[in-house]
């Protein structure tokens, strides 16, 4: 279909946009072909009448888990056993995939146009991906890593993630992966919060360097990035030493830190959200010990901390909300791009930058998402009102185009006790 969209006010989702007026987009197919004058509506395209709503680019979020919900538990569940019964037969495989697929949906209905999968249940993620982009299923674009690479007793070994016994398995499991059709691979390097034994341990290294740069030299020969599970300043001087270019979390930098980012041209995916309920929730609402919250503050501020000093230091920073972690949905990147702007300090201008063309970027897809220009994907949303004056009018897009597909008045079903509770902290 050919689309023209008038009366409406474009953003264009780079770094110093500013409200457009008086200039319609034209889309043919999954491509932008025009931002020109409006002079009225154009043979051959249908007019869609925005009416004087904004159009901007779609969301980018560049660390979820698709097959997880966020709906909140108080009991924690052994992972690994429950991935291995769901995984186990060909029909449970199925009902993994469903779940994946109506997870995608509702991220792409909230406005997420590409996501990165970074450790999902085998290779579904990645069958998900394939349907999507044949226009056999809503969702957005996704980035897989399908598996991660972890070590014994490392982080979500042997559930997301194979276990790597020496550099050669590492090395092995790297290759597996990408065989199976990963974009991109990921290494689970430190522990997390929920890891700890103890008090002040969160982010214990668990990875050997050898086996980081063993895994980064297959997927660097392949002419693929490498996403690492970071949350210790000590796991992410390993993983930038080894060749890691998206650090995942982050940790409090030091000066070495901030060199080695530099050297590296690697970037720093700040992951607030998941962070959140553990450092700043009662501990009653997410049954976590007195050590785990106390862990997940050190995390919470580590990963402001990091955010801050690599945005002064001129690092990429791009945002992922780790959906399915628990109280985080598919639903909520607005409440990441909300949160970056409350914690780290910066404007709604280059919180809306960096949760699109900057994203975009980092994920390798920027020269074809992430802003508006002609000749790029036709991912975008419509909002009612100015995201610049309020980043909340992302909360509920009036409309989301994917590659050109118009979705209209989207619907999310959302968790009233995950609402309720993240609110308190916009």
């Amino acid at each position: 279909m050919k689309y023209a969209y008038r009366n409406g006010i474009i953003l264009t989702g780079e770094e110093d946009m500013e409200p457009l007026q008086g200039l319609r987009l034209l889309t043919d197919g999954d491509r932008i072909v025009a931002i020109e004058p409006d002079s009225g509506d154009v043979p051959g395209y249908e007019t869609v009448d925005l009416q004087g709503k904004y159009l901007m680019p779609g969301l980018v979020n560049l660390h979820v888990h698709i097959p997880g919900s966020g709906k909140p538990s108080k009991a924690t569940s052994d992972t690994k056993t429950v991935v291995k019964l769901l995984s186990s037969t060909a029909l449970t495989r199925r009902i993994i995939q469903a779940m994946v697929e109506n997870n995608a949906k509702a991220a792409l209905m909230s406005g997420v146009t590409t996501m990165r999968a970074m450790a999902g249940v085998l290779d579904i993620d990645g069958k998900v991906r394939d349907r999507g982009e044949k226009g056999e299923i809503a969702s957005p674009r996704i980035i897989s890593a399908n598996m991660a690479v972890s070590v014994p007793g490392g982080h979500m070994a042997g559930s997301l993630a194979y276990e790597a016994h020496s550099a050669e398995e590492a090395a092995a499991c790297a290759r597996r992966i990408l065989d199976g059709g990963a974009d991109v691979l990921k290494l689970m390097i430190t522990g997390g919060v929920m890891d700890a034994r103890v008090k002040g341990e969160p982010g214990e290294l668990k990875m050997p360097p050898e086996y980081v740069k063993a895994a980064c030299d297959v997927a660097h020969e392949r002419g693929l990035k490498v996403a690492a599970h970071v949350e210790s300043p000590e796991g992410v001087r390993v993983a930038l030493e080894n060749g890691v270019d998206t650090i995942e979390h982050g940790a409090k930098p030091d000066a070495e830190i901030l060199r080695l980012f530099k050297e590296r041209g690697a970037a720093l995916v700040a992951t607030i959200s998941p962070a959140l309920p553990y450092a700043l929730f009662d501990r009653s609402l997410i049954g976590a010990t007195e050590a785990q919250q106390f862990n997940g503050r050190i995390v919470f501020d580590g990963i402001v901390e990091c955010a801050k000093a690599c945005l002064e230091a001129g690092i990429p920073v791009g945002l992922g909300t780790d959906s399915g972690c628990p109280y985080i949905t598919h639903y909520d990147m607005w409440r990441e791009v909300n949160y970056f702007r409350k914690y780290c300090g910066v404007d709604a201008r280059f919180a809306l930058y960096t949760a699109t063309l900057r994203n975009a970027a980092i994920a390798g897809v920027g020269d074809d998402t992430g802003s508006l220009r002609v000749g790029k994907c036709a991912d975008m949303l419509v909002l009612r009102s100015n995201p610049l004056e309020s980043l909340g009018t992302l909360r509920n897009p009036a409309m989301v185009i994917r590659a050109g597909k118009i979705y209209k008045n989207p619907k999310v079903k959302k968790v009233e006790k995950i609402e309720q509770e993240l609110d308190k902290y916009l």
